[in-house]
């Protein structure tokens, strides 16, 4: 059967009060699987929304999307991993490569099943990819959601090219690795926040043009101008519906919006006239496939970018990690270290 090692547990129907420590078995490995020794996780609004009861699971899950860790034994039929790789998880451990064929969370770790809130895990290999050499585990674990989504938004959807706009919402993890990967692609970076402190920190990553959407609500045209009437090329749409008409204001014509998130609620009016007249490309995008990510970590060893981390939590310390997620005070990312 293996060893067992501690795990943090979400109660069905989710919320902090059902939060707990228990115990879980470590099987061996078997054909295609390897054993990995978590040390980092990192917090999504995904997970929030899981663990909170939000979006509460229906049964007891070992809740966080975001692994990374040691290799510590491999399976036969392992090519890829050897003892002591360091890895970080996939959000869709099913999506090799291709176009998107997953629905929902039915197989995302720490949602339909049981994620990386622990010590260890046996599974099929494939459900890792290689970190990035040099990263810690912490650093590593903030790339399987909120980095591939912004990666996937730019590289694989939106096609950023050197030269191009691109406008970034907020400070949170999306929209801070959106950014850092815009600048790699030699793209104009655009960014808003209520906040002008955030601001300065943005400017301080390379964002170019700063709005404060607080003094400015109506920043989509503030953003417009600042292209020469021309619109931005791609928005990283964090907010959802109540950010959405302005994004469209800010776009040129045949621009692209990925819709990302959905802080500002889940439903929404939608003008349609703007979306037709500049014939916008709305892409709703959900993190990423394998090949995807593995392509994001050879950019990053390539550039040596390193993500931004705003603090760090053992993982007991969960909810309170979480309290400090929903007070929006943070920049970058906030991780769990086992």
């Amino acid at each position: 059967m293996g060893e067992m090692t501690k795990a943090l547990v979400v109660g069905a129907g989710g919320g902090f009060e059902r939060v707990s420590v228990t115990e879980r078995p470590v099987p061996e490995p078997g054909f295609g699987e390897v054993t990995v020794r978590l040390r980092a996780s990192s917090l999504n609004y995904h997970d929030f929304a899981v663990v909170s009861g939000m979006w509460g699971p229906p049964e007891e899950r070992i809740p966080m999307s975001d692994g990374a860790g040691e290799v510590t034994a491999v399976g036969p039929g392992v090519a890829d991993f050897a003892l002591g790789d360091h890895v970080v998880s996939t959000f869709f451990p099913t999506w090799l490569d291709g176009r998107p064929e997953v629905v929902g969370f039915a197989t995302v770790p720490g949602d339909g099943v049981d994620g990386y809130a622990r010590e260890a895990i046996t599974a099929p290999a494939t459900a890792f990819t290689h970190a990035p050499a040099g990263w810690d585990h912490a650093e590593a674990a903030t790339l399987t959601t909120a980095g591939l989504t912004a990666w996937r938004a730019l590289h694989d959807d939106g096609r950023v090219k050197a030269g191009d706009t691109v406008l970034v919402q907020g400070s949170g993890g999306v929209s801070v690795f959106a950014l850092q990967f815009a600048k790699m692609a030699g793209a104009t970076v655009i960014a808003t926040s209520s906040s002008d402190e955030k601001l300065s920190r943005l400017q301080a990553l390379g964002a170019d043009h700063l709005i404060n959407y607080k003094q400015d609500a109506a920043w989509g045209e503030t953003a417009r101008k600042i292209t020469g009437g021309r619109g931005v090329d791609h928005v990283i749409e964090v907010g959802g519906p109540g950010t959405l008409e302005q994004s469209m204001e800010a776009t040129r014509t045949g621009g692209h919006i990925s819709v990302i998130g959905i802080l500002t609620g889940v439903a929404g009016s939608l003008q349609v006239v703007p979306a037709l007249i500049r014939q916008l490309r709305l892409q709703g995008v959900l993190v990423g496939s394998r090949r995807q990510q593995q392509d994001m970590v050879r950019a990053i060893d390539a550039n040596g970018m390193r993500p931004v981390i705003d603090s760090r939590y053992p993982l007991d310390a969960l909810v309170e990690a979480f309290k400090h997620q929903e007070s929006n005070r943070h920049f970058g990312k906030i991780c769990l270290e086992m």
